[in-house]
């Protein structure tokens, strides 16, 4: 469907409250459901509460520093997409969800990410950010990290865009398809965490590993949390006209079914295995 169709469909934008980990992991199954079922798209920003470190699909476990988590108060999920992990700051990260029903949004990979990216590079240039898709791909110096792995082209965006030799990591961005369903959902970097960013993981990592590759909306532009979580609301919003809308009861209480059986759970989390609901 081309860009100029998004329009033309319901969609619903949600600015949601913090929740846990597994929970915003599940409310995109939910919201897949209702694209599906109900012919509603979704778009929102939200956060993690508590902190939350999400695994890529294939991530092995023990590349996790499972003390420092259980220490530290961190959450740790896994997400239905690849790459690595990624810890989420109560306040210095700032997520986002796009679901949509497959057969509406272009089948290429790179197509697709570049129509869904097409709010987020807005919300950057509406933040007076210079933000853009990285120039040219950077090899990986720590690949359970994800915003230490290589630099993609495709999906990662750094800033300053317009000095490709001093651009750092500042937004990662990925998809999966569920039910004839594209979900995308990506991290912005309001403010930098190193410590933690490096903590989480089982390998003793120097904080300037994670400083010099990623930087952060409020070192580029100094504008304050808040500020740049409505902007983004309003940048995607305004992308796909959608209206102002919530969860439904019904999805939020699938949503924390799911999060006990699915993304909550060690089965999930540590080996990839979901369990039926008579292993509850």
């Amino acid at each position: 469907m081309a860009e100029r169709d998004l329009a033309d469909q319901t969609w619903r934008l949600i600015q949601d409250e913090p929740r846990d980990g597994a929970t915003q992991m599940a409310l995109e199954e939910a919201a897949a459901r209702t694209a599906l079922e109900d012919d509603v798209r979704t778009v929102r920003v939200y956060s993690w509460e508590p902190s939350t470190l999400s695994l890529g699909y294939r991530q092995e476990a023990d590349s996790v520093d499972w003390d420092v988590c259980e220490r530290e108060g961190i959450d740790v999920t896994r997400r239905q997409t690849g790459g690595g992990g990624i810890y989420h700051d109560r306040y210095a990260d700032i997520s986002y969800t796009i679901v949509a029903p497959a057969d509406e949004v272009p089948g290429d990979l790179m197509d697709c990410y570049a129509l869904f990216c097409e709010p987020i590079l807005t919300a950057f240039e509406e933040m007076g950010v210079d933000a853009d898709f990285a120039a040219a791909e950077q090899s990986a110096i720590y690949k359970p990290s994800c915003y230490l792995r290589d630099i993609n082209p495709a999906h990662d965006v750094v800033a300053p865009a317009s000095a490709p030799e001093q651009a750092r990591k500042i937004s990662g961005n990925a998809q999966y398809r569920q039910r004839d369903v594209v979900i995308q959902h990506g991290s912005l970097s309001y403010d930098r965490a190193p410590d933690k960013h490096v903590g989480v993981f089982d390998e003793v990592l120097e904080t300037d590993t994670f400083t010099d590759r990623v930087t952060s909306i409020r070192e580029e532009s100094g504008i304050d949390r808040e500020e740049a979580v409505d902007t983004l609301a309003v940048a995607l919003g305004d992308w796909c006209d959608a209206t102002p809308g919530e969860w439904r009861d019904e999805e939020l209480a699938a949503a924390r079914e799911l999060a006990d059986r699915k993304y909550g759970s060690d089965a999930w989390v540590r080996d990839r295995e979901i369990l039926e609901v008579s292993e509850q």
